[in-house]
């Protein structure tokens, strides 16, 4: 056996073991996924109650929940639609909310703002979108 064959063998196991270690999903990930799966629900619900007015809103909202569900659901099975939705959806949460707050002052939207932007930070970084399929 030649060197360059047992450095093309060790190079190649140095690649099945990265390949190996690299699968699967990330605990932050399931965080993420959860607690925007909870803020879908509870913006859903917000919206069958009214809170949003009765005309188009209330169905625009709707429609970015039915969306956002699926992004969820897509980013759990680490596709990179999946990735891709929750990932402007956690912008336009935490810009939704930066906006809420410079408009009524008030605290609670000021720090849910700044989690989901360290969401969407985390979302953002190469190791996450390494692992997507």
């Amino acid at each position: 056996m030649s060197d360059e064959n047992r450095i093309d063998s060790a190079e190649e196991r140095e690649i099945r073991r990265l390949e190996a270690r690299a699968g699967g999903m990330l605990p932050g990930i399931a965080g993420i996924s959860m607690f925007m799966i909870f803020m879908t629900i509870l913006n859903a619900f917000a919206a069958l109650r009214g809170t949003f007015g009765a005309g188009g809103a209330k169905y625009s909202v709707l429609a970015i929940c039915t969306l956002l569900a699926v992004g969820v659901f897509g980013l759990l099975r680490l596709k990179k639609w999946g990735w891709a939705i929750v990932t402007a959806g956690t912008l336009l949460l935490s810009s939704g909310d930066f906006y809420f707050f410079e408009r009524t002052k008030t605290g609670f939207f000021l720090i849910r703002a700044l989690l989901v932007l360290v969401f969407f930070l985390y979302l953002v970084r190469g190791s996450v979108r390494d692992r997507l399929r």
